[in-house]
């Protein structure tokens, strides 16, 4: 059987230089007007859910007191997984059974976030098989995988993909090691199957550094980029805006609310667009959650179970 999808959990005291990005996109499609939302000035909140153990109906739980604005923007979905297919020897996607979960009930899980303005994003994630972002054979099955991935985000009616370049195992099941091509086929091929939506990458892995190949050039396919160490504080290396990336990453219940508040005011007095946080449960998390809110957006955050 499929190993499930692991559990991510890092930190500052790990090895750093990474890059990561995320592109808030179109509106949901599918049905699901987004209503219009509060008004609320500020970076923009990302929030990871391992929906192998949470509910993503939990980002949209909290709002800013003054105001009542959400207080997360983009909700990632943690994650899919890229598996080897013995047949193509190439990568292909896969869902477990809490990410399938997840999609085949878009109308509970994912919707009722999209009506409140928060965009859905699919994280792919590396499984152990030897299959990654990086290692795809040829153009043909790079692209061949990017139609896997717009295929899914036009049937479950999200936002957009993000990409994570952890746990592949590289040269398992006989793979190849990463190349310099298959990031940037599939990242090209992705952004013309699907303009206007999210391609977000975290800047983890072979992939992150493999952004240029043939006189091509993928980084501005992506949107937003951010730093993957939770409870520190890294410029991504890639060449977007400000108000693009995210230096500043935080685990909630993991970072102290110090660092936490830190981070926040560090990333609105330096200009940045982008405040990354993972790991968002079930638990009523207002405190944590206002440690930032108050650096970010002048408000404490409020829980609504």
């Amino acid at each position: 059987m499929f190993t499930p999808v692991r559990r991510r959990i890092r930190t500052a005291a790990l090895a750093l230089s990474t890059m990561a990005a995320l592109a808030l996109g179109a509106t949901a499609t599918n049905g699901a007007a987004a209503a219009p939302a509060a008004a609320k000035q500020g970076p923009t909140s990302v929030a990871y859910v391992e929906v192998n153990n949470n509910s993503m109906l939990n980002v949209g739980k909290y709002t800013l007191a003054n105001g009542g604005a959400q207080v997360f923007d983009v909700a990632v979905i943690f994650a899919a997984n890229i598996n080897y297919d013995a047949g193509t020897k190439a990568g292909t996607l896969y869902f477990n059974p809490n990410v399938q979960s997840v999609l085949d009930n878009a109308a509970t899980q994912i919707r009722p976030l999209q009506q409140k303005g928060i965009k859905v994003v699919l994280s792919v994630l590396g499984n152990h098989q030897g299959s990654g972002f990086a290692n795809f054979p040829s153009q043909q099955t790079a692209s061949t995988f990017a139609k896997q991935l717009s295929d899914t985000v036009t049937k479950y009616g999200l936002d957009g993909i993000d990409f994570d370049d952890e746990y592949a195992d590289y040269g398992n099941n006989g793979t190849a090691q990463p190349n310099a091509s298959s990031f940037v086929y599939l990242v090209s091929a992705l952004r013309a199957n699907m303009p206007g939506k999210i391609i977000s990458l975290y800047n983890i892995g072979p992939a992150a550094s493999r952004l240029s190949y043939g006189g091509v050039d993928v980084t501005s396919k992506f949107d937003y980029a951010w730093n993957p160490y939770y409870g520190s504080w890294q410029v991504p290396g890639i060449a977007l805006p400000k108000s693009k990336l995210s230096p500043a990453a935080v685990q909630i219940g993991g970072t102290s609310q110090s660092t936490a508040a830190s981070l926040a005011a560090r990333t609105v007095s330096e200009g940045y667009g982008v405040f990354l946080t993972y790991n968002l449960d079930g638990t009523n998390r207002s405190a944590d959650v206002s440690a930032f809110t108050r650096q970010l957006y002048g408000s404490d955050a409020l829980y609504t179970p």
